[in-house]
């Protein structure tokens, strides 16, 4: 029996001395009685050229169908493109944060945010939606931005779940409904926890080593620095983050020049290894607080010490109480 050959050609392509019948399109080449090669087509399909109409090989189906759905891909619309602008969050936060003290502090409404819950979960949805490959795309402020963002809303939407039955996050519990070690919901692919997305992620070494996040992310506490009334964004993240600690340090009920001492929030007790790793070439607290001294103190003298770092410093207690508009 004469074997068969899946290479496609024409009459004259066909050499004298191929031995075997070849295959060409769906014709056929068989060799004559004279020891000619004769083709004959088959039905459906006329001659050796394949034209619209004729009848397509699944080779050249299955390449066809590959071309297109690939032409398909490269001009259809990009689906579902994550905003960058965060635009949903702003809306939530300029709706409901409300600023005191001159803009140094603010206070959410947590009883309208309620009503708004459904906008705050599309939101999150939006978030938890993200992939790690798409993330690790992303340029650094992007990715600083998601994640500080992240935080403050999975926070708010956390204070949500037994609003209004608490007056502190601290009331979920320390071991048991920890609220900073819950797993409450899903990031970049994963359980992730309000600890993992700013001491796992943001403050992991190397990543950003940004100390300045430390006034930008919110426990939903009056001693916390304030929840800030935009969501963050990668083109102005930098100015941001330094608008929050200029706001944070002239706030004279959480840090302040008193009698000879600088009394400061815990939070730079608690980070003080973040403030004290070379940012900017600081290597101590004293250093950074000096680039503050004006917002700090009011007299001179008393600015020139802080901004000489010839303080003794003192950390305040910190004010757990919720930072809800009604209390």
């Amino acid at each position: 029996m004469l074997s068969l050959r899946r290479t496609r050609k024409t009459d004259s392509e066909v050499p004298p001395s191929q031995p075997s019948p070849a295959v060409a399109g769906e014709g056929v080449y068989t060799r004559a009685a004279a020891g000619q090669w004769v083709y004959t087509p088959s039905p459906g399909f006329a001659g050796g050229g394949l034209g619209w109409g004729q009848k397509h090989s699944p080779f050249t189906a299955f390449s066809l169908s590959r071309i297109l759905l690939l032409v398909a891909i490269l001009f259809a619309p990009a689906a579902h493109a994550f905003d960058h602008t965060h635009a949903s969050w702003t809306a939530l936060l300029k709706k409901h944060v409300v600023l005191i003290d001159g803009g140094k502090a603010s206070k959410i409404n947590y009883t309208a945010v309620a009503q708004d819950r459904a906008a705050l979960k599309a939101y999150l949805d939006t978030l938890s939606k993200v992939p790690p490959v798409e993330y690790a795309t992303w340029k650094k402020p992007e990715q600083l931005a998601f994640l500080i963002n992240a935080y403050n809303a999975y926070t708010v939407e956390k204070i949500l779940t037994r609003y209004p039955d608490l007056k502190s996050i601290r009331d979920f519990g320390s071991v048991f409904g920890n609220p900073w070690k819950d797993k409450f919901f899903t990031l970049l692919g994963k359980p992730m926890t309000l600890d993992g997305i700013e001491h796992e992620t943001i403050r992991a070494p190397g990543a950003f080593d940004e100390p300045r996040i430390h006034f930008a992310v919110n426990c939903a506490s009056i001693g916390c620095p304030m929840l800030r009334e935009e969501a963050y964004v990668a083109d102005r993240i930098d100015r941001q983050l330094e608008e929050q600690a200029e706001r944070f340090l002239a706030d004279r009920s959480r840090n302040r020049w008193n009698d000879g001492n600088l009394e400061i929030s815990k939070i730079f007790e608690w980070y003080k290894k973040d403030f004290t790793a070379g940012y900017k070439s600081i290597t101590s607290v004293e250093q950074f607080l000096g680039k503050y001294a004006v917002l700090l103190a009011d007299k001179p003298d008393d600015q020139k010490s802080v901004r000489d770092g010839k303080v003794k410093v003192k950390y305040l207690d910190y004010d757990w109480a919720l930072n809800d508009v009604k209390r």
